[in-house]
């Protein structure tokens, strides 16, 4: 990690809600499983959240044209926040400030040079 997770304000960058590059590049779609969350038990946001991929594993749903996370709300590096944050799934909760998932997130988003 360079620098402290202090130096990492999530809340004006949410670069890491966005489907990384490299799996746009593949065609990969499905970002980021939907498990160890009360979100799958809200009937409304699952549906408007929540996405099954070909074998049935629920996904967060993702904007078509951006890869975003549509629980993404803001502009990416300058004031973004999660609408689901205290329901989010265990893989946004398991990405910490500042590791390496987060500074390619935001290279790739331009948060960063």
């Amino acid at each position: 990690m360079t620098g402290t997770a202090a130096q990492y304000d999530c809340v004006a960058c949410g670069a890491c809600c966005v489907n990384p590059d490299e799996n746009r590049q593949e065609g990969y779609l499905w970002y980021l499983e939907v498990r160890d969350t009360p979100l799958l038990e809200k009937k409304d946001l699952r549906k408007k959240l929540v996405v099954l991929d070909p074998d049935g594993v629920p996904h967060l749903r993702l904007e078509r044209e951006t890869g975003r996370c549509v629980a993404l709300r803001g502009k990416i590096g300058v004031r973004a926040t999660c609408s689901i944050y205290t329901l989010r799934p265990k893989g946004c909760r398991l990405l910490m400030p500042g590791d390496p998932r987060c500074l390619l997130a935001r290279k790739e988003r331009g948060v960063d040079p």
